[in-house]
C-alpha cells in the first residue's frame, strides 16, 4: 500500500497508509477526534479532509493525486 502525508489540525505532519481507518491514523499521530457513535449517524467525528466533510468513524485515509491530505476539525472538538 501506499503513503500519504497528513497534516493535522495541529499543524504536524505524518505519514499515513492510504486505506488506513482515520481514528487509528489519527490515534498514532496523537490528535484525538472525538467520537460518538463510531457507526457514521451522530457526526461527533466530522473531519474535513482537503475542505470535504467525512466522518471520521466510517472513512478511510484515501489517495490524493498531489499526495498530501490536509485535516481540520469540522465540529468544536472539545463539545
Amino acid at each position: 500500500m501506499s503513503s500519504i502525508a497528513v497534516r493535522w489540525p495541529d499543524g504536524h505532519t505524518t505519514q499515513e497508509t492510504v486505506g488506513s481507518d482515520w481514528l487509528q491514523a489519527a490515534a498514532k499521530a496523537g490528535v484525538a477526534i472525538p467520537t460518538g457513535c463510531l457507526g457514521g449517524s451522530c457526526g461527533a467525528c466530522e473531519i474535513e479532509l482537503n475542505g470535504k466533510v467525512v466522518r471520521a468513524c466510517i472513512s478511510t485515509v484515501p489517495p490524493s493525486k498531489s499526495g498530501q491530505l490536509s485535516v481540520d476539525f469540522a465540529t468544536d472538538p472539545h463539545w
